[in-house]
């Protein structure tokens, strides 16, 4: 039985040929099917296994992105990232994600002159960064709807 390295890895969409035709016909028969029973692998020597949910969910959603056009990367989440890749994950510059490491919002360790940062802390710092924008997003809206009642106040401008 052989071991399965964890590391980061890229794929690529494949080319426009028969491979891209047979990822074509796996996005369409993950999708029609999915949530209809149990899905299963059949390995090269005929074996047979039950796919977990989850592994079914991750597969899916690997086929839908390189049909799409879009390369994947795969990581666990015990990855270390540069500060440019976790400020490419998040969306935002280096130097902004420098800041939020230094106020101490995402942990980081220093190797050499370099910071390194789990995937995991990142993840975990995106989610907490996307609660607290759909909360101030609540108290924005309900502090609109506050005004609406306030007497002689015309929040529809007309």
């Amino acid at each position: 039985m052989s071991t399965v390295l964890l590391e980061q890895q890229t794929v690529l969409p494949p080319a426009p040929n028969h491979a891209r035709d047979a990822l074509d016909k796996l996005a369409a028969v993950l999708t029609a099917q999915q949530g209809q029973g149990h899905a299963a692998l059949v390995g090269p020597g005929g074996d047979r296994i039950e796919l977990p949910a989850e592994v079914y969910e991750a597969l899916r959603q690997v086929v839908a992105a390189l049909k799409g056009g879009y390369a994947i990367t795969l990581a666990p989440h015990t990855t270390k990232l540069t500060t440019q890749q976790a400020a490419d994950l998040l969306n935002i510059s280096r130097p902004t994600l420098v800041g939020i490491l230094e106020r101490g919002e995402i942990a980081f360790e220093k190797v050499g002159r370099h910071r390194r940062v789990m995937l995991s802390d990142v993840l975990e710092y995106q989610q907490r960064a996307k609660q607290k924008r759909q909360e101030t997003l609540r108290e924005m809206t309900q502090e609109a709807e506050d005004l609406q009642h306030v007497d002689g106040f015309d929040f529809t401008g007309r």
